[in-house]
């Protein structure tokens, strides 16, 4: 009860949360998490870092950046999964990241 209580508060914060909707199909860095929440990137590594920490996200290294994804080897995995396909899609903010040139700008 206790891991899956802070599971939920995890993503009881409404930009975790979409940022994992957002990470359920896509990697992301936070260079792209900073356009679309505009946030601070303090505060966007901030939010990353308390996913990370509590096992929801994993990261990849790729020249100097580092991208984001969903943990697929986090025993609360399938539970996060059941609650974000509830979700409706985010894709619109990547789209118009896209359609502004800024999709993975990190690159």
């Amino acid at each position: 009860m206790e891991k899956t209580a802070n599971v939920l508060k995890l993503l009881g914060d409404k930009t975790r949360l979409t940022m994992m909707k957002l990470l359920q199909v896509n990697e992301c860095c936070v260079c792209e998490f900073v356009e679309i929440f505009k946030i601070s990137q303090p505060a966007v590594s901030q939010h990353v870092r308390k996913l990370r920490d509590g096992g929801l996200v994993r990261e990849t290294r790729k020249g100097q950046w580092i991208h984001y994804s969903i943990n697929t080897e986090s025993e609360h995995y399938e539970f996060v999964q059941s609650l974000l396909n509830d979700l409706p899609s985010q894709e619109k903010y990547l789209e118009d990241l896209e359609a502004q040139g800024l999709r993975i700008i990190c690159e």
